[in-house]
C-alpha cells in the first residue's frame, strides 16, 4: 500500500491547498445561497415557518396563539429560518465539498470507506431532525402546556420558538451521528470495539449526561434523546465488530501461506503468460 506522494515544493502544495479550500467554500456558499434565493422566491415558501411552529400550535389550548415581541421579529424571524433551511437542505452538497478537499489525501481504503460515511452521516442528521419534529415535539410542549399553573397562559415569542426548534434540531441530528462516530473511531484504531463494548456503563451515563445538557431541563426531551443515542451505539458497536471481524479475516488470508495446490496453479499462469519453453525461477527453486 503506498503512501499519498509527497509535495517536492511545501510552499507551492501549501498554496494550491488554500485556493482549493477557497473554491470548496465558494461552492458550498454558493449552493447555500441559491437554496435560499429558491425558498424566498418560490410562492407559498412563507408558509415553511408556520410547519415547523404546527408542532406547537396543535396543543395549544383555543384563543392562544404565538406572538413577536420585537418590531422587526415578522420580518427577520422567518428570514432567517429560510437560511436554515437552506442550509439544512443543502447539507448532502456540504458534505460532499468536504470529503473532495480532503480526498486526495487518504489511501486507497480509506477513500472507500469516505462516501459510505458521508452517506450514512447525512441520512442519519435527517433522521434525527424528523424525530425531533414528529416526536419530541409533540410530547415536550404537550407536557409544557398541562402543567402551565392556573392562570397562566403560554404565548411563545417566535422569535424565542425559533431558537429553540434550532438547538433541538442540532441536538437531534449530532446525536444520531452516534454510529458514524463509532465506526470511526474503531476504524481507525483509535478503540477496539470489544474495549469499547466493556465501556458501555460510562457510555451510557455519558449518553445521559450529554442528552441533560443539550435538551430543555425537563426529564421528557432527556429521555428522549438519551434512549436513542443509546440505542445507536449498540447499532454502531455491531456495525464495528462486523467491520473489524472482517478486516482480521481478511489480513489472515494474507498472510496464510499458501499451499502445494495454490502455489503449482501459480506457477503454471506464470509459464502460460511467459514464452514456451521458460520454467518460472519459482518451479526451478522448487525442483532442487
Amino acid at each position: 500500500m503506498s503512501e499519498p506522494a509527497a509535495n517536492p515544493n511545501p510552499e507551492v502544495g501549501f498554496v494550491s491547498h488554500l485556493i482549493e479550500l477557497r473554491n470548496r467554500i465558494a461552492y458550498a456558499l454558493g449552493a447555500v445561497g441559491a437554496v435560499f434565493i429558491v425558498l424566498m422566491i418560490v410562492p407559498g415558501s412563507n408558509q415553511v415557518y408556520a410547519l415547523i411552529a404546527q408542532p406547537l400550535m396543535d396543543v395549544l389550548p383555543a384563543g392562544m396563539s404565538m406572538i413577536a415581541t420585537e418590531v422587526a421579529s415578522p420580518f427577520l424571524t422567518p428570514l432567517k429560518f429560510t437560511l436554515a433551511a437552506a442550509v439544512t437542505l443543502t447539507i448532502p452538497f456540504l458534505l460532499y465539498q468536504v470529503w473532495a478537499f480532503v480526498a486526495p489525501g487518504l489511501y486507497k481504503h480509506e477513500k472507500g470507506m469516505v462516501m459510505p460515511l458521508v452517506v450514512s452521516s447525512v441520512l442519519l442528521f435527517y433522521a434525527g431532525m424528523a424525530f425531533a419534529y414528529f416526536v419530541v415535539f409533540p410530547t415536550v410542549f404537550k407536557l409544557f402546556v398541562d402543567i402551565l399553573p392556573p392562570g397562566v397562559q403560554m404565548m411563545t415569542d417566535i422569535k424565542s420558538y425559533l431558537d429553540f426548534v434550532f438547538s433541538m434540531f442540532f441536538a437531534f441530528g449530532v446525536a444520531f451521528e452516534v454510529p458514524v462516530a463509532v465506526v470511526i473511531l474503531t476504524s481507525t484504531g483509535v478503540v477496539n470495539p470489544e474495549t469499547l463494548a466493556e465501556k458501555r456503563p460510562y457510555v451510557i451515563v455519558g449518553v445521559f449526561v450529554i442528552a441533560a445538557i443539550l435538551t430543555p431541563p425537563d426529564v421528557a426531551s432527556q429521555f428522549l434523546l438519551a434512549v436513542p443515542m443509546w440505542i445507536l451505539f449498540e447499532v454502531g458497536l455491531f456495525v464495528a465488530r462486523l467491520l473489524h471481524r472482517r478486516r482480521a479475516a481478511d489480513e489472515a488470508t494474507e498472510n496464510k501461506p499458501l499451499t502445494d495446490t495454490e502455489m503449482t496453479s501459480m506457477l503454471d499462469t506464470y509459464e502460460k503468460e511467459n514464452p514456451v519453453g521458460k520454467k518460472s525461477p519459482a518451479r526451478k527453486k522448487r525442483r532442487e
